[in-house]
């Protein structure tokens, strides 16, 4: 148990420049959108915006773009922006693809030259992964905090504490289910570069069929495959809170993910 507690500290100092980075950034982005909410809700803005949105996105984001066209909206965009949900997802891949370069590297034949079972590499992974999100959600929410109290007009509303705790958790749990999926790809490949990549094609392909199955009445039939349709922002803009089966699906796909990774990382020869 020690050894695998020195293993996670070992990978916690390899990555902690990265995950600092991505903190901070985080927090950054959270109160710059905040001073943009405030500069146009000073401005009185909105309804402008709201016209200027085009039909299409209308037609997807549905009744929700009235709640995303709010000062309260624009703080909780930081949540599902296109930028930090892509920048997330791949740090979480990056994170997940960990033990396959470790083994390239020859570092995982010197952790197991010492008497620590193999399976612990494997839970040290998904040690620092869940604390990688922790840490980063807790980062992002404080920047909301901060720039609200520090930014928000006086007479602007806030977003309850409910919606940006449901939008930072249902985020969380979309980041453990990339990462549970990366993993079982890696723990299956020789390359970390491979897995790397193939992971992030299925992110790419599998957001672009949660788009298009909105849309286009043809693909919705096969939308239930795409994790990133069980991260609804809006419609917890409408409601505050995360739809329970959107939780589990993504809770399954990380347990899932991880299980498959435990049973190929014990069956694969780490000298390949």
């Amino acid at each position: 148990m020690r050894s695998a507690g020195l293993l996670l500290w070992h990978s916690l100092k390899r990555v902690r420049a990265l995950l600092l980075s991505a903190a901070l950034l985080l927090l950054a982005f959270q109160v710059v959108l905040i001073l943009v909410a405030g500069s146009v809700h000073r401005a009185n803005t909105f309804a402008s915006m709201n016209s200027m949105i085009p039909a299409f996105a209308r037609e997807m984001l549905g009744p929700s773009i009235a709640g995303l066209m709010s000062f309260s909206g624009l703080v909780c965009l930081g949540y599902f922006h296109l930028i930090v949900l892509g920048s997330l997802v791949a740090l979480c891949i990056s994170l997940g693809t960990m033990p396959v370069g470790e083994i390239e590297s020859g570092f995982m034949d010197l952790v197991l030259s010492r008497p620590i079972a193999r399976h612990w590499t494997v839970t040290r992974a998904v040690a620092l992964v869940v604390l990688a999100i922790v840490g980063l959600l807790s980062t992002m929410m404080s920047g909301t905090w901060f720039g609200l109290v520090a930014f928000a007009p006086a007479k602007a509303v806030w977003p309850t504490s409910k919606l940006v705790f449901s939008l930072a958790g249902n985020l969380g749990l979309l980041m453990l289910a990339w990462c549970g999926i990366a993993m079982a790809i890696a723990c299956g490949s020789r390359r970390r570069s491979v897995a790397g990549a193939v992971a992030g094609l299925l992110a790419v392909l599998t957001f672009l069929l949660d788009y298009v199955a909105r849309l286009w009445k043809v693909a919705a039939p096969f939308g239930w495959l795409s994790p990133f349709r069980y991260f609804s922002p809006f419609e917890m803009l409408m409601a505050a809170q995360v739809p329970v089966r959107n939780l589990l699906v993504l809770a399954g796909v990380a347990v899932a993910g991880f299980a498959i990774s435990y049973v190929l990382f014990a069956r694969r020869d780490i000298s390949t």
